[in-house]
């Protein structure tokens, strides 16, 4: 696909007005429905001509993914899930030790390490606060064996600093990253990542179904496929005995063939990140937040994260919370209950995390429209 202008990449949207979360879920794009459509008829039509196109497809989505994150194609692979692809790399280190995990984080990225432990893997050693290269140092010792972080926290935005995690832990410690809170939507330190999963439903506007295994050749001796079944071993149906050997790359790693459809939706929302560039779409991101979170401030709300990166900027050692795309705002005086039922009285999706509101929106939001109907809203709330 040749580059495109950011105007073309924002007529591929027609969200509600006042959608102002997608750090929940993202409407899908125009390309995205198209590709849902036609792999629908696809299958309706044909038989194994079907199961050969959505193979291609497959393999078309891995090769973009792979640009998108500075890999190998094989080193890319397709689960169900952000969830999934976590547990399987939760269940992939390999030798006794201890995994670093965030006990703030998604919930997602904190019980495939936990369900683990359960069961006889890695023990856990959870950080309090933001993972940050500095509460990785106060933790390591020889035991620890991996690091799992999200590359954006889901509440308040902060951007872990990949780059200086894993210079910490170096070359012999695994980096696991959930990164579905930033592919898409934030430019990350994707390179520093031994291993990382991300669904396509938030920031990327995929839909379910699909998401992302990313696990790099420089940690497959670190690795097994704790989790990796028939479709992650090699000549598993025409062998005439099991267990057979994994395949080599992140395939290893899975359990069964990917939804075909939702991988081809993956794959086309791949294409348009890689087609307009995650900066401008950062960008528009940023300013859009930036002018949400002053319009709050202008009734009087006490506002957290947000605001705009700058071209190329990355967390340092300590991480950030701009540029993520997620910002936090409260209304003190105010029950948050109400601040929420009146931003959706007035047409405004955001989520509740009490006491904040999280707005998380898109480049395709109408800025104008959110931020009146914002001003608005806010300004009708009763504050004690």
């Amino acid at each position: 696909m040749s580059a495109w202008t950011l105007p073309a990449y924002l007529r591929q949207f027609d969200e509600p007005a006042g959608y102002l979360d997608f750090a929940r879920v993202g409407p899908v794009s125009a390309d995205v429905r198209t590709v849902l459509t036609r792999s629908a008829e696809l299958m309706h039509g044909q038989g194994l001509a079907a199961l050969d196109e959505l193979d291609r497809s497959v393999a078309r989505t891995a090769r973009t993914a792979a640009e998108l994150l500075d890999c190998l194609p094989h080193e890319i692979a397709f689960v169900g899930s952000t969830s999934h692809g976590m547990f399987a790399a939760a269940h992939a280190v390999r030798g006794e030790g201890v995994v670093l995990v965030g006990r703030d984080d998604f919930p997602g990225a904190v019980y495939p390490w936990l369900r683990a432990a359960d069961h006889g893997r890695l023990a856990v050693r959870l950080i309090d606060g933001p993972v940050t290269a500095d509460s990785v140092r106060a933790h390591l010792d020889d035991r620890v064996r991996a690091v799992s972080v999200c590359a954006v926290d889901s509440a308040t935005g902060f951007r872990a600093p990949l780059a200086a995690i894993k210079e910490v832990i170096g070359p012999d410690r695994v980096l696991v990253v959930d990164a579905i809170q930033a592919l898409g939507a934030v430019d990350f330190d994707a390179d520093a990542a031994d291993v990382l999963a991300s669904g396509g439903q938030k920031w990327l506007r995929a839909g379910w179904g699909a998401a992302l295994l990313m696990v790099r050749d420089r940690v497959a001796g670190l690795l097994e496929p704790g989790l990796g079944g028939w479709s992650g071993v090699i000549d598993p149906i025409g062998a005439s005995h099991h267990p057979r050997p994994p395949r080599p790359g992140a395939v290893a790693h899975t359990l069964t063939n990917p939804d075909g459809p939702a991988v081809a939706a993956l794959g086309a929302a791949l294409e348009l990140v890689r087609a307009v560039g995650v900066g401008p779409i950062n960008a528009r991101i940023g300013e859009t937040l930036d002018a949400l979170l002053a319009a709050a401030r202008t009734v009087g709300a006490r506002t957290a994260g947000g605001g705009a990166a700058g071209p190329g900027e990355r967390p340092a050692g300590a991480g950030s919370a701009t540029g993520s795309g997620i910002g936090r705002f409260r209304l003190p005086g105010a029950d948050p209950q109400a601040v929420h039922e009146a931003l959706t009285a007035a047409g405004l999706a955001t989520t509740l995390r009490t006491p904040w509101i999280r707005l998380s929106p898109h480049a395709s939001t109408d800025r104008p429209d959110a931020v009146a109907r914002l001003t608005g809203a806010l300004g009708a709330v009763p504050t004690g």
